[in-house]
């Protein structure tokens, strides 16, 4: 059974999904504090971790920070419905997607099986590599990418998205095609959830001779990478 680790304070929803994704083929472990929450997702022992924004002490944003800087194990945020500050935080720092509370149980189990299926290699991002475009090359059946053989730290969510430009260089990849491909789930309305994630790839991604980023918007199309 896939291993998650569920962390929210309140102890009586943790309670109900825990179980509906016990039922669902997970093994799961909640934990209802931000501390406990670290210790856990740093123990190496889940595949996946669901992270609740609001939590008194060490709360879901600052328990990420500190996943993040130690691993890269994929964490879906829960985040409050409309509160667009937390979700881009909780992406900016390298939450691999978010769902917005209340939410169905439903509706994060399909979220959390699009995460493992990206985490794990998806049938989306082509044949095996390795993938060269410029001075980046990948391995997708490693999960392993270089820029001018530099390694890149990238979540699985960056990675998947990197591997579509890559396969796409020189030619546009659309933010519809990019979130269905590299997130699991149709764009939906005003959702930024690509559009950070790129800025992120930006920041890790080495630029070309002249200066720019090898990852150029085209204005009310999408994103394309080019190798000079």
């Amino acid at each position: 059974m896939t291993r998650v680790l569920l962390v929210d304070d309140d102890v009586e929803l943790a309670e109900m999904l825990r179980e509906y994704l016990q039922q669902e083929g997970f093994e799961t472990t909640a934990v209802h504090d931000g501390e406990g929450g670290v210790r856990e997702a740093l123990s190496g022992r889940y595949a996946v971790v669901v992270l609740d924004v609001m939590m008194p002490g060490t709360n879901g944003v600052e328990a990420l920070r500190r996943i993040r800087a130690r691993s890269r194990v994929p964490v879906l945020m829960l985040t409050a419905k409309g509160d667009d500050v937390d979700r881009i935080v909780g992406l900016e720092l390298g939450a691999d997607d978010y769902v917005p509370k209340p939410s169905t149980p439903r509706e994060l189990v399909a979220r959390l099986r699009a995460i493992l299926r990206r985490s794990q290699g998806s049938a989306a991002l082509g044949p095996a590599g390795p993938i060269r475009a410029g001075l980046l090359t990948m391995w997708p059946e490693r999960r392993r990418a270089e820029w001018d053989g530099r390694a890149l730290d990238l979540t699985s969510t960056e990675f998947n998205l990197l591997a579509l430009l890559a396969r796409q260089a020189g030619h546009v990849v659309t933010r519809d095609l990019l979130s269905e491909q590299g997130l699991g789930r149709p764009l939906a309305r005003f959702d930024r959830s690509i559009d950070v994630h790129v800025a992120s790839l930006r920041q890790k991604v080495g630029r070309l001779p002249d200066g720019r980023s090898c990852i150029q918007t085209v204005r009310g199309q999408g994103y394309q990478l080019v190798e000079e």
